[in-house]
């Protein structure tokens, strides 16, 4: 083999350890953009973070087998925007109408299940919108896509803060 088909050769190897040094930086550097999902809390939390910062409750009222649940999870609240609206203005519940896991909630026992009763939910989804003094303001029955619920958000919070 002559020298210039050699050098041809680690010039390429080169080239391409580049681009694969490249590739995989790019992969392990945080993402420019915000991704931010919402963050769930515990309703038992509530209380606690009510004394730090006061904010509106947002509770997702599902069910296991629910399949618009499922929908709402994947293609709302798993939108960036929607979990950087909520992240900012709102504590946000998940709440299994089903399941009998039980909590304490201003000083009461509550079973999750209970808690859907107590709230007057009878379909899924359901959005329950609570305000800073932790009391039921209203309920948004039904699927909401990003935009429906982000605009749903921005009339809430609205309505929250000129109070």
């Amino acid at each position: 083999m002559d020298k210039a088909y050699l050098r041809k050769i680690l010039q390429q190897e080169k080239s391409y350890m580049k681009k694969l040094i490249t590739i995989l930086l790019l992969g392990m550097l945080p993402p420019l953009v915000s991704q931010a999902q919402i963050k769930w809390v515990n309703f038992e939390d509530l209380d606690s973070l009510q004394k730090v910062e006061q904010r509106g409750v947002i509770v997702d009222v599902y069910a296991d087998w629910c399949s618009w649940c499922k929908k709402m999870d994947k293609e709302t609240f798993s939108d960036t925007e929607v979990g950087d609206f909520v992240n900012g203005r709102f504590y946000a519940v998940k709440l299994n109408a089903e399941s009998k896991r039980p909590f304490i909630f201003k000083g009461e026992t509550y079973t999750e299940q209970k808690m859907a009763q107590t709230m007057m939910v009878s379909s899924y989804p359901t959005i329950v919108f609570i305000d800073a003094a932790l009391e039921n303001i209203f309920h948004a029955p039904g699927y909401r896509d990003k935009n429906t619920f982000l605009l749903l958000l921005k009339q809430v919070h609205e309505n929250q803060t000129t109070e």
